[in-house]
């Protein structure tokens, strides 16, 4: 930036309000306090660990039982993948989005930001196609549901614990804690600042 040159700016993604960009410092809304500038989040050592540790919880959700159901001398197991395909049939399509929405596409941008971010980390210069991985990453946001799931799955086992003992097993709570570090990673996130470094 020239000295001449306008201030960049940059907006509030919550409430739209617009502030100068000052180099190296963070910055803040007033208006609804959204964390807009960190500059120390370029390097995201917290935010790798927090892709890393959800990673690992998505692995032990595929793996672990995620409910048991027993009704009188009978008792199964389903694991998540058994839970989200749950309908066959016309639904089974159903069910195969629903599975890649709550499982897929986290993963997938699990790995798209452990790609992205895991060089700034070292000290390196980001891998090729980085700019594209972390756009992709940001556009599956929206799409990821991790939470719905956890959510609908609570609703759905309270209308028939009258009719059998359920209980959860270690994968509904490992997949309860990637809802929460999924949450955490979007908070740690400083998308300006990523971009920036992703630019030098």
């Amino acid at each position: 930036m020239t000295p001449n040159s306008p201030p960049e700016q940059i907006a509030c993604p919550t409430c739209d309000a617009i502030y100068d960009v000052q180099p190296g410092a963070r910055l803040s809304c007033e208006r609804c306090h959204t964390r807009l500038i960190d500059p120390e989040a370029r390097v995201g050592l917290r935010l790798l660990l927090v892709s890393l540790l959800s990673a690992a919880l998505i692995f032990g959700a595929v793996t672990y039982p995620f409910l048991t159901i027993k009704r009188f001398w009978m008792t199964s197991d389903a694991t998540i993948i058994d839970t989200a395909l749950a309908f066959d049939g016309p639904l089974l399509f159903l069910s195969i989005i629903v599975l890649a929405l709550i499982l897929l596409l986290p993963a997938l941008r699990l790995a798209l930001t452990i790609y992205v971010v895991a060089p700034l980390v070292l000290k390196l210069r980001p891998l090729p196609l980085a700019k594209g991985a972390f756009g992709w990453a940001e556009r599956l946001r929206p799409w990821s549901m991790a939470e719905i799931f956890i959510i609908g799955c609570v609703v759905a086992l309270t209308k028939i614990i009258a009719m059998a003992e359920v209980t959860f097993g270690p994968a509904f709570y490992m997949f309860a804690g990637l809802v929460i570090l999924l949450w955490a990673q979007d908070k740690l996130l400083c998308r300006y600042s990523l971009w920036k470094a992703l630019e030098k």
